[in-house]
C-alpha cells in the first residue's frame, strides 16, 4: 500500500510532457509484450499442431499398411511396417497394438537422442469396418523447444526498437501539446475566478480546434448558466416520471414471468396429462362433461403460458429468421384447419381467401404472427367472423386479418402492441368465459415483425371491427410448391403408437405417472426413470434400445436431460441413430432457452397437450428412421467402395 502511494506521488511530480512520454511508453511496452506473447504462443501452438498432424499422417500410413498383416498376425511384416514409420522426420517410436492391447510391433529410433515427445493413437479398421487394432506414433518436440529458445532474442530486438520509436514520438508530441495546454489551463483558472478569458489560436489542428471550442464555450457559459437551473429542474422531474414508469412496468413483468416459472409449469404439465388419461374409456356423460370442463381450464392456462414462453424466447434471442420462399395459400390452409373448429364452436365464420401469391419470409414466424392475430380476432368477436386475405402492394404482399369484433378505440390503438396492455371493458365470447389472455399476443406479433424487418398496421372502429395488415416481401412462384415448408398437423392425430418402445425420464413422479398413463393408453410400451442412474440401469437390462426417449431438461441433483441422453448414446447397449430424442422443459430463463436452442434436439415447452406430444413423438420417430436409413446407405456405399 505504501509502495503504491509513493509511486503515485512520484508520478504527480512529473511535468505534463514527462507524463505524456511515460504514457506513450508504458502502453507501447505492454502492447508490444502482449503482441509478442500472443504471436509466440500462436507460433509454438501452430508448430505443435504441425507436429501432431505429421504424427497423425504417419500413424494413418502405418495403420493402412498394417491392416492386412494384423489380420494374419504376421509379426515380421508388422515390425517392418513399424520401422518404416520411424524413418520419417522427428518420429521417435512406432508401436502397433492388437485389438486386445498387445504390442505386436515396436520400433524406436537409434540414430538420435530421445527427448520430450507427443503421442498420437490411430485405430486400425478392417475392411468390414471393425477396429482390429491401433497404431501409436511418438513424435519428437525438439523443434518446438528450439523455437522456444530462439524466440527470446527476437523479443529483445523488437522491444528495443519499439521503445525507441515510441519514446521519440512521445517526446515530440509532448513538446507540441504541452505548451498550448498550459496556456489553456491558465485561461481556465481565470474563467473559474469569474474573469473573462480567451486564448490565442495556435498549435496543431486538434489543439486549435480545442482552443476555438474553449473560446466559444467561455462566451456561451454566461448564457448557459442562466438557463441551467430551470433545465435541471425540468430534466429531474421528467427523469423521475420515466423511472417510475419503468419501475412499474418492470415489476409487472417480473411478477407475471415469475408466475410462469418452472415450479408452476410442472404441476400444470402433469394436470394436462392426467386430464387426458381420465377421458380414456370413460362413458359416463356427467363425468365426461366434467372432464371437458377440466380440459377447457387446462387449455386456457396452456395458452397463457404459451404467450409467456413466446415472449421469453424473443427476450433470449433464440429465434432467428429462416428465410424461405413458400405459397401463402399453404399457410392460409393451415390456419383455416387450426381455427375453423374454434370459430364454428363460437357461431362465427372464418374465411381464408385463396391466393396464388408467394412470399419470402420465415414460415414459422409468419405463421405465429397470423395465428396470434386470428386468435385475438376470434376472442373479441361476438358475431360475424374473421377474414384472411392477401394482395400485392408494390414489390411486397399485404396480408389482411379483418374481423367484425368489438373494435379498439383510437386512444388505445397505439398501445395494444405493448406487453401486458389490455383494453379495459373489451368483450367477446372467449373473454366472457374467462379466456382473455394477458395482453401478450399483439406484443409478440410486434416483436416477431421486428425480427422479420417488416411492419404491422392496425385500423379499427369501436363496435365495427378491426383490420390488421402485415407487410412481407413477395417471391416468384415456383413449381412444384415448396414441400419443405413446415405444416402444423402434418402428423395424423389418430396415428397409432402401438408397440412403440418409449423411455420417459422426469424427476417429478406425478409427471412420470401421467406420461405413462397417456402413452400406455396409446398402445406404447413405456419405461420410466427419474434419474440418470435409473435410465442407465434400464439400458443394462433391455434387449433392444427404445424407439423414442422423452426427457425433462432439469433433473434431480442438478443433472441435465441433455447429459443423460448423451450418456445413453455412449452406453454399450444404449441408443443409436434410430432412436428419436425429445426434450420437455418448463424453463423460460433466457440462458436456459439459449442452451436448449443450441442442443439440436426437438424441444416441447410445458405444459404440453397430449395431442402435441403425440404429434412430436410420431414426427421425431419418422425423422429418426429416415436418418438411420440414410446413415445405413452411406455406410453401405463406403463398404462397397472399399
Amino acid at each position: 500500500m505504501n509502495w503504491n502511494f509513493h509511486v503515485l506521488r512520484g508520478l504527480a511530480r512529473l511535468t505534463f510532457a514527462q507524463q505524456l512520454i511515460l504514457l506513450a511508453l508504458v502502453p507501447a511496452t505492454a502492447a508490444t509484450l502482449a503482441a509478442i506473447a500472443v504471436l509466440t504462443r500462436q507460433h509454438l501452438d501452430n508448430l505443435t499442431e504441425l507436429m501432431r498432424a505429421n504424427a497423425q499422417t504417419v500413424a494413418l500410413q502405418v495403420a493402412t499398411a498394417a491392416q492386412a498383416p494384423l489380420v494374419r498376425m504376421d509379426r515380421r511384416i508388422l515390425q517392418r511396417t513399424a520401422q518404416s514409420g520411424t524413418y520419417q522426420p522427428h518420429v521417435q517410436q512406432v508401436q502397433i497394438w492388437s485389438d486386445d492391447g498387445e504390442i505386436v510391433a515396436n520400433s524406436e529410433t537409434v540414430d538420435r537422442a530421445r527427448g520430450e515427445g507427443l503421442q498420437v493413437v490411430v485405430p486400425i479398421v478392417s475392411e468390414e469396418g471393425k477396429q482390429s487394432g491401433k497404431v501409436m506414433v511418438e513424435m519428437s518436440l525438439d523443434a518446438v523447444q528450439h523455437a522456444r529458445r530462439s524466440v527470446w532474442l527476437n523479443v529483445v530486438l523488437v522491444l528495443a526498437i519499439s521503445l525507441v520509436g515510441v519514446g521519440l514520438a512521445g517526446w515530440w508530441a509532448a513538446r507540441r501539446i504541452s505548451e498550448p495546454i498550459r496556456a489553456l489551463g491558465k485561461a481556465v483558472d481565470r474563467l473559474g475566478a469569474g474573469e473573462a478569458a480567451s486564448v490565442a489560436i495556435e498549435g496543431t489542428s486538434e489543439v486549435r480546434h480545442l482552443q476555438h471550442g474553449f473560446n466559444q464555450a467561455a462566451r456561451a457559459l454566461a448564457e448557459s448558466h442562466r438557463l441551467l437551473q430551470s433545465r435541471i429542474s425540468e430534466a429531474t422531474a421528467e427523469l423521475a416520471r420515466k423511472n417510475q414508469q419503468l419501475e412499474v412496468a418492470s415489476q409487472a413483468k417480473t411478477r407475471l414471468l415469475a408466475a410462469a416459472s418452472h415450479d408452476l409449469r410442472q404441476p400444470l404439465h402433469a394436470l394436462t396429462l392426467f386430464s387426458d388419461g381420465l377421458a380414456n374409456g370413460e362413458t359416463d356423460p356427467v363425468r365426461l362433461q366434467r372432464i371437458g370442463h377440466i380440459r377447457e381450464c387446462v387449455d386456457s392456462l396452456d395458452r397463457l403460458f404459451s404467450e409467456l414462453l413466446n415472449l421469453s424466447q424473443l427476450d433470449a434471442g433464440v429465434l432467428q429468421p429462416q428465410w424461405a420462399d413458400f405459397p401463402l395459400d399453404q399457410l392460409f390452409d393451415e390456419i383455416s384447419r387450426n381455427f375453423r373448429p374454434v370459430a364454428e364452436q363460437q357461431g362465427l365464420r372464418l374465411v381464408a381467401r385463396k391466393t396464388d401469391l408467394w412470399v419470402r419470409c420465415d414460415y414459422v414466424m409468419l405463421s405465429r404472427i397470423l395465428n396470434n392475430l386470428v386468435s385475438n380476432s376470434l376472442r373479441h368477436t361476438i358475431e360475424g367472423g374473421v377474414l384472411i386475405g392477401a394482395r400485392r402492394r408494390g414489390r411486397g404482399v399485404r396480408i389482411d386479418v379483418v374481423d367484425t369484433g368489438v373494435g379498439i378505440a383510437v386512444q388505445h390503438q397505439a398501445r395494444v402492441f405493448e406487453e401486458f396492455y389490455q383494453v379495459e371493458g373489451s368483450t367477446g365470447r372467449q373473454a366472457s368465459r374467462g379466456q382473455r389472455g394477458m395482453g401478450l399476443g399483439l406484443a409478440t406479433v410486434q416483436r416477431l415483425a421486428d425480427l422479420l424487418n417488416t411492419r404491422v398496421e392496425l385500423t379499427s372502429r369501436p363496435h365495427k371491427g378491426t383490420c390488421v395488415r402485415v407487410l412481407v416481401r413477395s417471391a416468384p412462384a415456383a413449381l412444384p410448391a415448396l414441400d419443405a415448408a413446415p405444416t402444423v398437423g402434418a402428423v395424423e392425430e389418430d396415428a397409432s403408437l402401438e408397440q412403440l418402445r418409449i423411455l420417459v425420464i422426469d424427476d417429478e413422479r406425478t409427471i412420470l405417472e401421467g406420461l405413462s398413463v397417456v402413452l400406455t393408453n396409446w398402445g406404447a410400451e413405456v419405461m420410466a426413470a427419474q434419474t440418470r442412474a435409473e435410465a442407465l440401469a434400464l439400458a443394462d437390462a433391455w434387449e433392444q434400445p427404445p424407439d423414442v426417449v422423452v426427457s425433462d431438461l432439469l433433473l434431480q441433483g442438478g443433472d441435465n436431460g441433455l447429459d443423460v441422453i448423451a450418456a445413453l448414446e455412449r452406453h454399450p447397449r444404449g441408443i443409436g441413430p434410430a432412436t428419436a430424442r425429445l426434450l420437455v422443459t418448463g424453463e423460460t430463463k433466457p440462458d436456459r432457452l439459449r442452451e436448449v436452442a443450441s442442443a439440436g434436439i426437438t424441444v416441447l415447452y410445458k405444459p404440453v397437450s397430449p395431442r402435441v406430444l403425440r404429434q412430436a413423438i410420431q414426427a421425431q420417430r419418422a425423422a429418426a428412421l429416415q436418418n438411420a436409413d440414410a446413415l445405413g446407405t452411406v455406410l453401405r456405399n463406403l463398404v462397397h467402395r472399399t
